[in-house]
């Protein structure tokens, strides 16, 4: 037995590393999709039971909530898309105006 590891790939066709590239890339994708899933219902949970202390506090809220709205609209909609795009500029410049 060796102490280096022997590199499977390099004696298999092109065609099969770059399939085994793709599904490890896919499954990095949907570890990382769950991981974002969870962080997401954690996020939701605190927006839902905790009141916001300040009016930043309230604009992230906002903000979040907006985006997810935006999220589900279509491509085409782009007046709803401009609507929610002045609102969230309309947050930030009020937000920073406040003390």
């Amino acid at each position: 037995m060796t102490e280096t590891p022997i590199e499977l790939d390099k004696h298999r066709g092109m065609a099969a590393q770059k399939a085994t590239d793709i599904r490890r890339v896919l499954a990095d994708v949907e570890v990382n999709a769950k991981l974002l899933r969870e962080k997401q219902g954690v996020v939701e949970f605190q927006i839902l039971t905790a009141p916001a202390a300040s009016w930043p506090e309230a604009v992230a809220k906002a903000q979040y909530v907006l985006n997810l709205y935006v999220a589900s609209l279509a491509p085409t909609d782009t007046h709803h898309r401009d609507l929610v795009a002045a609102v969230l500029a309309d947050l930030v410049r009020l937000s920073e105006d406040t003390p």
